[in-house]
C-alpha cells in the first residue's frame, strides 16, 4: 500500500497500518452528510502545508475530511506544484479526523497543529471514547504552535447529534456506533 507520511511538531508521522473499514466508512458518511447539506468544497484525501509567519513549513497534514473556504485559485495551484502534493493550509475552513491507530496523533499533535493554523472548526470522531467533538475558537497563546488549542469543545456521545456552527449541518453520529 502506498504510504503518505505527514509531518508535524518536527517529526514525520507514518501510519502504522492502513485505515480500517470502520474508519473509512465513518469518513465517507461524514462527507455524504456535508454534501447532502449543500456544503461546497468538502472532500477527502488532499494534503495541506502549514507555515509559520516566516513561511517555514510547520506541518504537512492530510485531514480525513476537509471543507475549503473556496475553490483553489491559480496561486494555490502554483503552491501545489512548488510543494508537490500539498495545498496551502489557509484554504481550510473546517477539518475532520476519525481516530484509528493514530488516536494520539488526532487528539494531540493534529489538534494543536490545526489550532495553531487558525482553522476555525475541527471535527473529531473519537472511536476510542465513543464521542464526537466540534472544536472552535482556535487560540495560539504565543509563538510556540505546540501550545495552541481550541477554546470551545462541543462534545456529544456517539449516537447524539453534533451541532456545528453555521453554515455547517448538525451531524448525525448514530451511524458511527456500529463502526
Amino acid at each position: 500500500m502506498p504510504v503518505r507520511p505527514e509531518f508535524l511538531e518536527g517529526r514525520a508521522c507514518v501510519p502504522q497500518s492502513p485505515p480500517d473499514h470502520g474508519h473509512n466508512s465513518t469518513v465517507m458518511t461524514l462527507l455524504v452528510q456535508f454534501h447532502s447539506a449543500g456544503v461546497r468544497h468538502a472532500g477527502t484525501g488532499n494534503g495541506y502545508r502549514f507555515t509559520d509567519c516566516s513561511s517555514e513549513t510547520t506541518a504537512l497534514l492530510i485531514p480525513d475530511l476537509y471543507v475549503k473556504h473556496r475553490k483553489p485559485a491559480g496561486s494555490d495551484e502554483s503552491h501545489y506544484l512548488r510543494y508537490p502534493g500539498w495545498y496551502p493550509g489557509d484554504l481550510l475552513a473546517l477539518v475532520g479526523e476519525v481516530t484509528s491507530t493514530n488516536h494520539e496523533t488526532d487528539t494531540g499533535p493534529k489538534f494543536r497543529a490545526y489550532a495553531a493554523a487558525g482553522i476555525p472548526v475541527y471535527v473529531l470522531i473519537d472511536r476510542h471514547t465513543k464521542s464526537a467533538h466540534c472544536y472552535t475558537d482556535p487560540v495560539l497563546p504565543g509563538d510556540d504552535p505546540t501550545e495552541a488549542y481550541y477554546k470551545t469543545d462541543e462534545k456529544v456521545n456517539l449516537g447524539d447529534p453534533l451541532p456545528l456552527p453555521a453554515p455547517y449541518p448538525t451531524l448525525d453520529t448514530a451511524p458511527f456506533l456500529d463502526d
